[in-house]
């Protein structure tokens, strides 16, 4: 983990309320896909996790949607703005185990952190499969992202306006794959988890205090006794989730 002052060098709208956000500073504590990033939001008690969407060298990039005082004000920041950071935060995905053909599955704003994944196992040979979940039409973001590095992309629309009607469960059911990646809200968890064959990564979206390990407070039971979802997660495996 690492901690500094980043420079916005773009926060532009994709849909009504999803923002996509470059920041450029030090990115060295970025080891993972699935890791995440915690801002300081001036007039917040409390910093804002926010999942890495992808990183390089010098900048990491964010995706992340307005949902209360912090991510309004997050909106509004511009090209030159400067924010203190912590970045490199959680455990991130397991790549090792994803076999030649995994399928990765993301649910609103849990689908972010799947392009750094997709990207890297593509980068390894692997032909992945991408299930993106929304509501209607007018939700959707990031399709092309995934397509543009060679995914198939299947998505689902609860109302049937794109894609496959209803849920990303409706498009897993049907499909073949050697191991599954998965982030978004808990019910699709639960969907997921009566569906889905074999093994796989779930990616828990949690409310945080520090985002470090130190408060405790987003701790959650596992088999092998309670894990800290900022520290020993925010990925569990499969095997080890006490639903």
């Amino acid at each position: 983990m690492t901690q500094g002052i980043y420079t916005v060098l773009s926060n532009k709208a994709l849909t009504d309320s999803v923002y996509k956000m470059v920041l450029q500073g030090d990115t060295s504590a970025l080891t993972a896909p699935g890791q995440f990033v915690n801002l300081t939001v001036e007039g917040c008690y409390l910093r804002r996790p926010i999942s890495v969407f992808d990183w390089d060298e010098n900048t990491v990039t964010i995706i992340y949607k307005v949902v209360g005082e912090g991510t309004e004000k997050m909106a509004k920041w511009q090209e030159g703005y400067e924010c203190d950071v912590l970045v490199g935060l959680g455990n991130g995905f397991d790549m090792s185990k994803s076999g030649d053909a995994p399928v990765l599955i993301g649910g609103g704003v849990g689908i972010p952190p799947m392009f750094g994944l997709c990207k890297r196992l593509i980068a390894e040979g692997k032909k992945v499969k991408v299930i993106l979940g929304f509501n209607k039409e007018s939700e959707i973001f990031c399709k092309e992202d995934f397509e543009s590095i060679g995914a198939s992309v299947y998505v689902t629309t609860v109302d049937g306006s794109v894609g496959i009607k209803g849920f990303v469960t409706d498009a897993l059911k049907n499909m073949t794959y050697t191991y599954f990646y998965t982030c978004g809200p808990m019910p699709m968890f639960k969907a997921i988890e009566n569906t889905a064959v074999g093994g796989g990564q779930y990616s828990f979206e949690e409310r945080m205090g520090c985002g470090f390990g130190a408060c405790m407070g987003c701790s959650c039971k596992t088999k092998y006794g309670n894990k800290r979802i900022c520290k020993d997660g925010p990925v569990l495996e499969r095997e080890e989730i006490i639903w």
